[in-house]
């Protein structure tokens, strides 16, 4: 997992940046296609939004330090308390900075946050296996392939297959956190 994160910073997405933010969804359709989609209109940035405000879903933008540019988004979503501490991660990097490493930064920035802050003990990415450069990712952050569902989520139209990819607060060298309290004793 990357260790130097002194290129990116990390924030939670707000109404604020619904300008910057749809302009580079807009701009990024083509490298998104058809992995994922992100909002490309003001009535879905508004629903966008309005999912991360809940305890189980966390929105964070990726951003060049110094700058501040957006350079990717980062959604750590259905946070499950209780016996699994864990949660899924979806990601994208916009055209304007894709290729430069910044996500990788930023991808490792918010699985330390996911088990530093929200106490998590397990993060999981699903990815089609045509999607060479979100695997990429995943590798060079750590995570482990567990293996491939068919079917398993429905985007662009279809339900399509992904590989099921995960990391565990085991796997990083982090400082060792107290428990969330909706961890059972035993």
């Amino acid at each position: 997992m990357p260790t130097d994160f002194r290129r990116v910073t990390l924030r939670a997405l707000d109404e604020s940046d619904q300008g910057e933010f749809l302009e580079l969804a807009r701009a990024s359709a083509e490298l998104h296609h058809p992995w994922i989609s992100l909002p490309s209109d003001v009535r879905e940035f508004r629903e966008y939004l309005a999912r991360y405000v809940g305890a189980d879903e966390e929105c964070l933008l990726v951003c060049v330090r110094g700058s501040g540019d957006i350079a990717g988004v980062v959604n750590v979503n259905s946070v499950i308390r209780g016996r699994f501490q864990s949660a899924s991660l979806a990601y994208a990097a916009f055209a304007r900075t894709a290729g430069m490493g910044y996500m990788a930064e930023g991808v490792g920035l918010v699985v330390r946050h996911a088990f530093e802050r929200l106490r998590l003990h397990r993060l999981e990415a699903q990815i089609q296996p045509g999607n060479h450069a979100s695997l990429r990712l995943v590798r060079r952050v750590g995570f482990r392939r567990e293996g491939y569902s068919p079917e398993l989520l429905f985007i662009d139209g279809a339900w399509r297959d992904h590989e099921r990819w995960a990391i565990t607060s085991a796997m990083v060298d982090i400082a060792p956190t107290a428990p969330h309290s909706t961890l059972p004793e035993r």
